[in-house]
């Protein structure tokens, strides 16, 4: 175990996304459900981590990250074309109910990284799809308050551990996690990508765009 101390914090809060200087309501959590999150993991943008993780229960917060400490600028080479064949069922048929426009799926590239990735065309010979983050591009905003700010429980260090090490499984787009022992879940990350990503981040997403096959 590292001695790095590990923190429990949960936040309600709007996410505006900034882009050619009009803002827009993209996320919006509540005292009710806040998104929560295990500090010290590299889950989350470091810059949001750094602004959170030093603020106590109670305190309200507006602060922005910048393109390059959220997302990154958006790269047209993360937009790649992937044969239709390696989404194919198992009856030989194309995968029409999963594969679509605008569908977001799951993907894995030649290293066993997982991400996301957004489907724009489907054609005759290939599935063209888009690896960069929704909010690449994008100045982010964040503005709440902290509703809990404590040092996470053994038990919830050594869950998301677990979780880390393979026990990901289908933890999809949950909206991070909630104290364990109020039956909640902790994946650790920011209601983007998988639990194996960090807050969508996708450090993975278009790393290998060119390897990456349907998962």
């Amino acid at each position: 175990m590292s001695n790095i101390e590990h923190k429990y914090i949960a936040l309600a809060y709007e996410l505006f996304a900034i882009e050619n200087n009009e803002q827009h309501l993209i996320e919006k959590t509540t005292a009710e459900k806040p998104f929560g999150f295990i500090s010290g993991f590299g889950l989350m943008l470091d810059d949001f981590e750094k602004q959170t993780e030093r603020l106590n229960m109670g305190d309200e917060f507006d602060f922005t990250l910048s393109v390059e400490q959220a997302f990154g600028n958006y790269d047209e080479k993360r937009v790649v074309n992937i044969d239709r064949k390696d989404f194919m069922q198992e009856d030989g048929r194309f995968d029409y109910e999963h594969i679509f426009k605008d569908a977001t799926i799951p993907l894995q590239n030649e290293e066993g990284d997982r991400f996301w990735g957004t489907v724009l065309e489907v054609n005759d010979n290939a599935v063209v799809i888009d690896l960069n983050h929704p909010l690449a591009g994008k100045q982010l905003r964040y503005k709440g308050v902290v509703t809990e700010s404590r040092l996470a429980t053994e038990h919830e260090v050594h869950h998301l551990i677990k979780m880390l090490s393979g026990g990901c499984g289908g933890c999809g787009s949950c909206g991070g996690c909630r104290n364990e022992e109020e039956g909640g879940d902790c994946c650790g990350k920011h209601g983007e990508g998988d639990c194996c990503g960090k807050h969508g981040e996708g450090d993975c997403c278009g790393r290998h765009g060119e390897g990456c096959h349907n998962h």
